[in-house]
C-alpha cells in the first residue's frame, strides 16, 4: 500500500472518529441558511461535506418552507439529494427556538446578519448550549462585543467563538500569519494592499443591484456607531520600533492609486498580534491596510462618497433615508433582491502584503530592518465574494471540529488568526481557490 493511500485512509478514519464524538448532536448547523450568503454556504457544504466521512449537518432559519425550497434548489443544481437533511426552525427573537437549535449542534455556523442587530442572542445561546460558534460577520463593533462580553463565558463553557470567518477577515489575518511563518526571520511590519479586478459583466450590471441590502445596512449602522477617533488604527502595546507610519491619504503603489482602508481587518489582525506577544512572547507585526484603484479620479470619488456616507449616517433621519431607499442612495448598486447569478464570476480579490523585518540572527533591537518579503492572498473562481466567503467559513468550522487539538486549549472568543494559525485551514483554502503564497524573496 502506498504511503499516500495509507495517509488518506488514516485521515478518513480519523475524520469518522472525530465526527462520531458527539452522537446526540449534529456536527454543524447553518443558521440563516435561506439567506443569500446562507444558500452559498449550503451549496458549498454539499460539495465539501463528502470529503469528511461522518460529518452531519442541518439547515436552520425562521421559515420552514423557504428552507425546503433551498434544499430542493441545491439538489437540482448539484445533483445531490438533500431530502433527508434536517430542517430546524429558529428565529433570533424566539429564545426557546434558539435553544432548541443550538442544543442540536456541536458547532453553529451563523449567516444571519447584520450581526450587531441579530448576532448577540445567537452567540449567547450557542455558549449556553455548549456549541462552538463561527460566522461571516465583518462588523468591528460586533467583534468587540464578542470579545468583551462572551470571551469568559465561552472559556467557562470550553467552546470557541470565532467571528469574522468569511472574507472579512480571514485573508488579512491568516495572510499576516502566513507571512510571519514563511518570512525566515523576524517580521516587523506589513503593508497590505487590496486589489480588486471586476469583470466587464459586473461593471455593466452594477446599477441593477450587485450588493445585498444586508451588507449596506451593516455598513451604514457601523458608520453611525463610529467616531473619527475609532478610524485610527489601535496601536500595538508596547510600541515597537521602527514604527510603521501611515502613508498619505492618496498615494501610488502597484501602479494604482491607494487609500487607507479602515475595515475590521486591521482590528482583527492587531488582536491576533497582541495575543502572540502576550501569550507566546513573539514580536508582533505592525499592520496598515490600504485599498487600491486604477484611477486617481476613482480614488478621489471614493473619498468624497465615504465621507458623505459617514456624515449622513450620523443624523438619524438621514440615516433612515439611506436605509429606507438604498437603491436611490447607492445609484442602483444596492438591492433587496439576489444579484443576477453569474454577474460576479471571474471577479478577483487580491491582497498584496509587503513585509519588512530582519534576517534570522539579526539584532532586532539595535539594527534597522534588512529584509523584505512580499506575500499574496488571492480569492478567485465563481462568484468569489459569496462563494469565497462560504468556503472560508465552512473550512473554519471544520478546523474547529477536526483540529481542535491544534487550537488554543482554553476556548473563548478569538480571532481567526489565534484560532486557526496551526490548523489545516490555510491548506484547505489553497485547494479551494483561496491561495496563500510568497511572491518574492530577497
Amino acid at each position: 500500500m502506498s504511503q499516500n493511500l495509507t495517509s488518506l485512509l488514516v485521515n478518513k478514519t480519523r475524520s469518522k472518529e472525530i465526527f462520531a464524538m458527539a452522537p446526540d448532536r449534529l456536527d454543524l448547523v447553518v443558521f440563516g441558511a435561506s439567506g443569500y450568503t446562507g444558500k452559498h454556504v449550503v451549496k458549498e457544504l454539499t460539495r465539501i461535506a463528502p470529503k469528511y466521512p461522518g460529518l452531519t449537518w442541518a439547515v436552520a432559519g425562521r421559515n420552514k418552507e423557504r428552507l425546503e425550497t433551498l434544499l430542493q434548489n441545491v439538489t437540482n443544481k448539484t445533483g445531490v439529494n438533500l431530502s433527508s437533511t434536517r430542517i430546524i426552525v429558529a428565529a433570533v427573537e424566539d429564545e426557546s427556538s434558539l435553544r432548541q437549535m443550538c442544543s442540536q449542534a456541536r458547532l453553529l455556523l451563523n449567516c444571519c446578519g447584520p450581526f450587531m442587530k441579530f448576532g448577540e442572542p445567537v452567540v449567547a445561546m450557542a455558549i449556553e448550549c455548549g456549541a462552538h460558534y463561527v460566522d461571516v460577520s465583518g462588523e468591528k463593533l460586533f467583534v468587540d462585543v464578542c470579545e468583551r462580553k462572551y470571551d469568559q463565558p465561552a472559556r467557562d463553557a470550553r467552546v470557541y467563538v470565532v467571528p469574522t470567518c468569511g472574507l472579512s477577515s480571514v485573508p488579512a489575518d491568516l495572510g499576516v500569519i502566513y507571512l510571519q511563518q514563511n518570512f525566515g526571520g523576524t517580521l516587523n511590519s506589513v503593508e497590505s494592499y487590496l486589489v480588486m479586478h471586476f469583470p466587464p459583466k459586473l461593471l455593466a450590471e452594477r446599477t441593477k443591484g450587485v450588493v445585498r441590502y444586508s451588507s449596506w445596512e451593516s455598513m451604514i449602522n457601523s458608520m453611525a456607531a463610529m467616531s473619527l477617533r475609532s478610524l485610527q488604527q489601535e496601536p500595538l502595546l508596547p510600541q515597537f520600533k521602527p514604527e510603521l507610519k501611515q502613508r498619505s491619504l492618496i498615494h501610488k503603489n502597484l501602479n494604482r492609486w491607494c487609500l487607507p482602508f479602515p475595515t475590521t481587518d486591521t482590528e482583527v489582525v492587531n488582536k491576533t498580534q497582541r495575543y502572540l506577544l502576550s501569550s507566546e512572547k513573539q514580536r508582533p507585526a505592525q499592520y496598515k491596510a490600504y485599498i487600491s484603484f486604477p484611477s486617481i479620479f476613482t480614488a478621489i470619488g471614493i473619498i468624497f462618497a465615504g465621507a458623505l456616507l459617514f456624515l449622513l449616517s450620523k443624523v438619524s433621519f438621514l440615516r433612515k433615508l439611506l436605509l429606507d431607499y438604498p437603491r436611490l442612495c447607492s445609484f442602483g448598486i444596492v438591492t433587496h433582491d439576489h444579484p443576477e447569478e453569474g454577474v460576479m464570476d471571474d471577479m478577483l480579490f487580491q491582497y498584496e502584503m509587503f513585509g519588512e523585518g530582519w534576517e534570522e540572527g539579526s539584532d532586532v533591537n539595535n539594527t534597522l530592518p534588512n529584509k523584505k518579503v512580499v506575500g499574496r492572498v488571492s480569492v478567485s473562481g465563481s462568484d468569489p465574494a459569496y462563494v469565497g466567503t462560504a468556503v472560508v467559513v465552512i473550512f473554519s468550522a471544520i478546523a474547529i471540529l477536526q483540529d481542535s487539538d491544534k487550537m488554543p486549549n482554553r476556548g473563548g472568543a478569538m480571532t481567526p488568526g489565534i484560532a486557526f494559525r496551526n490548523t489545516s485551514l490555510v491548506k484547505n483554502l489553497q485547494e479551494n481557490n483561496v491561495n496563500f503564497e510568497i511572491v518574492t524573496k530577497p
